[in-house]
């Protein structure tokens, strides 16, 4: 799987994990809904790594926990 696929799913299952829909984890993490939205539809190749530990904060996980999940066992660069 490509990496930014599973930075797909992990975010996605998340959201369900904590009951959050979009509009409020951008709220939490203090990024824009299209920034999000964008690279969830994969209009968006890429997800600044500054941008993804503001989503891991609005989870309460760190990058070490979003990262430690079978989803990124085989994954490969784009």
């Amino acid at each position: 799987m490509q990496l930014s696929d599973a930075i797909r799913k992990r975010i996605y299952g998340l959201l369900k994990e904590n009951n959050m829909k979009l509009f409020d984890l951008s709220k939490a993490a203090g990024v824009s809904l299209p920034t999000i939205s964008d690279f969830l539809k994969n209009d968006t190749k890429n997800l600044r790594t500054d941008t993804l530990l503001h989503i891991c904060e609005a989870f309460n996980i760190s990058l070490k926990d979003f990262f430690d999940n079978e989803l990124f066992k085989d994954v490969f660069a784009e």
